[in-house]
């Protein structure tokens, strides 16, 4: 049998062993990680695009002194927006009432001071949505016209003229992801040369989100109130450097 000083003896010669081997997995784990150099960089692509899809919400109101009155009112304003519309190139799918709420002004706070006439308010909302951006900003800045036909517009922000988008994004995508993919590396390389290293492959990317912004930044200006757009992306990607 083994006495307990050799048990002893070779416990510590294991645990020497053991200790012996983590410290060299540590540090093996340790140069590694220094060897890796990295660098982090950013990509952009744009491009000047024009809207293809507007929307132009227009909101009028009419008076009467009975709701059948207020009724009969809006609906001649209705025509007469209708109309101007179609003169202006517009077919009939390509507008749709929105919402028309009636107000009896008798029923409020100042209902001694309204006279008789004006007792009922009725709002009709129409959105006109068209593929033909130019021909709506155009009909949308004559639209004065409209006020010799007795049509009363609200004032208020829903009749702000309107507005426009780009849908086609999802064309642009691949060239725009390969053009900012590009210059990263391109600013990579750059980085590399500098430090006298080369590019290697990537470790990380990030494609960014797509933006849709106005072409010209106006101070105080809605931007979706332009047709002409920029389209921006910007990637970020991490590369390995090597020797």
């Amino acid at each position: 049998m083994t006495d307990p000083v050799s048990r002893v003896l070779a416990a510590g010669v294991l645990a020497i062993g053991v200790a012996a081997a983590g410290f060299l997995a540590g540090e093996a784990l340790v140069e590694s990680r220094l060897g890796f150099r990295t660098v982090t960089v950013k990509g952009l692509a744009e491009r000047e695009v024009k809207a293809d899809l507007g929307f132009w919400p227009i909101r009028f109101v009419a008076n009467g002194a009975t709701l059948e009155d207020a009724r009969r009112n809006l609906e001649t304003s209705e025509h007469a927006v209708e109309a101007y519309l179609a003169a202006k190139g517009f077919e009939a799918g390509e507008y749709q009432v929105q919402n028309i709420t009636v107000e009896d002004r008798f029923s409020g706070y100042n209902a001694q001071q309204t006279p008789e006439e004006y007792r009922f308010v009725l709002t009709e909302d129409l959105l006109v949505r068209s593929a033909e951006v130019q021909r709506l900003a155009d009909a949308s800045r004559s639209v004065s016209d409209l006020l010799k036909s007795g049509v009363a517009f609200s004032s208020d922000s829903y009749n702000a003229g309107p507005s426009f988008v780009f849908t086609r994004i999802s064309d642009l995508k691949g060239e725009m992801l390969t053009e900012a993919t590009q210059r990263a590396r391109d600013a990579a390389g750059k980085f590399a040369q500098e430090s006298g290293a080369k590019v290697g492959d990537i470790q990380s990317a990030n494609q960014g989100v797509f933006e849709v912004n106005a072409a010209v930044e106006i101070p105080n200006d809605r931007p979706e109130k332009q047709i002409d757009k920029k389209v921006r992306v910007v990637t970020t990607i991490t590369y390995f450097l090597k020797d």
